[in-house]
């Protein structure tokens, strides 16, 4: 697909995945609208790092997903829509339940509805590896059970169902991708890669929760091509697919290989407030992508050696944007 000229709406923007999808989209040609939520900061997150001469190409919208109104007036005249915004952190789920998943499902469903009413495209709506919950067969395929281990994951649970229903009743053009644990240069220190080389680089200790869970990492600019290769693709419509690494590494291995690329062996200490309840705990993640290179032509480019490098030396660069001493949610 061409996407020069093609109108194109971007919800939460300002995140980190869709900062890297909004500059690739910008490099194609595409004119690009970034919702991003309101707030009297004027802050439109992480697109503040991508380069001055791609933000400038941007069209900002603020609003909130919750908003009917804003959502139809930034859908309208749309040909795609890239549905990013959500809440995801899981901590801040188990504090406030209620926020998250009027965010995440209303959230969704009035992107749902907004499509259908404006005729889009092509909408492609952003689930997460989380709605599978500890793995109960690896690898992952689509085909696994959903399992709500979290209030946050319970959510993207019922946003994925809200935009198969309307799919299935209304024939919305959508299709659901579902990322696996993407890292990479600008990630906030909610996730645990950032977690890790902040503290690595700036501490004696690296303070973590529990060690043994194991997750499927993925590079983010081969999560920014799966977005647009699913955008292109034909007979994905109502389709779930999977973007991962068909592979997976404990976290406890992870710091392990993070300090020995960074040079230093900090003391690993576990702080219990980083330990997620027993039975949220989500311990194997590990997907299957054979139906990502099968239907969208996907596969993963960057190792994780490499793109674990890449991260360590612009988080190196932008040491500034982080609190190492702090336990972000």
């Amino acid at each position: 697909m061409n996407w020069n000229g093609v109108k194109v709406l971007v919800t939460g923007a300002g995140g980190f995945i869709a900062s890297h999808l909004v500059e690739r989209l910008v490099s194609e040609g595409a004119q690009v609208r970034a919702f991003v939520r309101y707030n009297s900061r004027n802050d439109v997150g992480m697109l503040r790092l991508i380069p001055a001469d791609v933000f400038s190409q941007l069209e900002i919208v603020h609003g909130d997903l919750r908003d009917v109104e804003a959502l139809r007036d930034a859908v309208k005249g749309m040909d795609t829509v890239f549905h990013l915004g959500a809440l995801i952190a899981i901590p801040y789920s188990y504090v406030h339940p209620r926020e998250v998943f009027d965010v995440n499902v209303m959230g969704t469903m009035n992107v749902m509805m907004a499509a259908r009413d404006f005729g889009v495209r092509r909408v492609v709506h952003t689930s997460t590896s989380e709605v599978y919950g500890t793995a109960q067969y690896v690898p992952i395929d689509e085909a696994h059970p959903l399992q709500g281990q979290s209030p946050y994951s319970a959510s993207k649970i019922g946003a994925d169902k809200i935009a198969e229903s309307f799919y299935r009743s209304f024939e919305v053009p959508v299709v659901t991708l579902r990322p696996f644990n993407t890292y990479g240069p600008r990630q906030s220190a909610r996730a645990v890669i950032p977690t890790i080389i902040t503290q690595a680089l700036t501490r004696d200790e690296v303070k973590l929760g529990s060690l043994e869970p194991s997750r499927d990492f993925t590079f983010v600019k081969d999560t920014a091509s799966g977005f647009l290769k699913v955008a292109e693709a034909e007979g994905v419509l109502g389709e779930e697919v999977n973007l991962g690494n068909d592979n997976t590494i404990r976290i406890g291995d992870l710091a392990n290989k993070i300090f020995e690329i960074i040079g230093r062996n900090p003391k690993v200490i576990a702080d219990p407030q980083r330990i997620r309840p027993g039975k949220s705990e989500v311990m194997k993640l590990w997907a299957s992508n054979e139906k990502a290179r099968r239907m969208i032509g996907w596969e993963p480019r960057v190792s994780l050696d490499e793109g674990l490098r890449a991260t360590i030396e612009w988080i190196s660069a932008h040491l500034d944007h982080y609190r190492p001493d702090e336990y972000t949610v």
